[in-house]
């Protein structure tokens, strides 16, 4: 297997989980409206959360709720799902990408 084809398909697959967290965090973000409508009103003030122009201190809060999983004292068992999930997809993106970055340094420097 040539190191490109291996940067490829890491691409694809963070790519492609990537866009389940974006999808999923949007998702949470509905579901936030009915479950928890205090922390919704304070990240959602318009409709540009998700936009270059959006308030990144809002986006802040959000990671940190669930980060720090404050959501674990929600008592909305669907909720907790959501954000859990949420969580272990924005891990696994993270991991994704660091992975995609380790493989472009050993490959250009191996010259596979």
């Amino acid at each position: 297997m040539s190191g490109d084809a291996l940067i490829i398909a890491i691409f694809f697959v963070a790519l492609a989980n990537i866009l389940r967290y974006l999808s999923s965090l949007r998702a949470l973000l509905v579901m936030m409206r009915e479950a928890n409508p205090l922390l919704y009103q304070q990240m959602n003030r318009g409709n540009n959360f998700f936009s270059s122009q959006g308030d990144i201190s809002r986006q802040k809060r959000l990671f940190h709720y669930i980060r720090s999983q404050e959501y674990l004292h929600h008592h909305d068992g669907a909720f907790i799902a959501k954000c859990n999930k949420v969580r272990h997809l924005f891990i696994l993106s993270t991991a994704l990408i660091l992975a995609l970055v380790v493989s472009l340094f050993f490959v250009a420097f191996t010259g596979l």
